[in-house]
């Protein structure tokens, strides 16, 4: 399965900082439950790349530039490619 594939799971995800100083994006989706952290410094290059896919998506869509105001906790579908560092 690849990124452009469709699926019909769905998944929740929560955003935010710990008390460890991490960040952590943590995703359930039913009895599934993934928490992963990463620095500060690990958030933003992630950030860097979210809002480049969101640009490249909007023009590919027609769409504006509204990525940038996108809410904290969003649903999330299909599972994504590659695995981030955990710490």
């Amino acid at each position: 399965m690849g990124i452009n594939d469709p699926s019909e799971i769905e998944a929740n995800l929560q955003i935010g900082p710990t008390d460890q100083g991490m960040v952590r994006l943590y995703i359930f989706a039913g009895e599934l439950e993934i928490p992963m952290d990463f620095t500060p410094e690990e958030a933003e290059e992630i950030a860097e790349e979210l809002r480049a896919a969101a640009q490249v998506a909007a023009t590919a869509s027609g769409g504006g530039d509204d990525a940038s105001r996108a809410p904290k906790q969003a649903k999330a579908r299909g599972p994504k490619q590659g695995q981030p560092k955990r710490k």
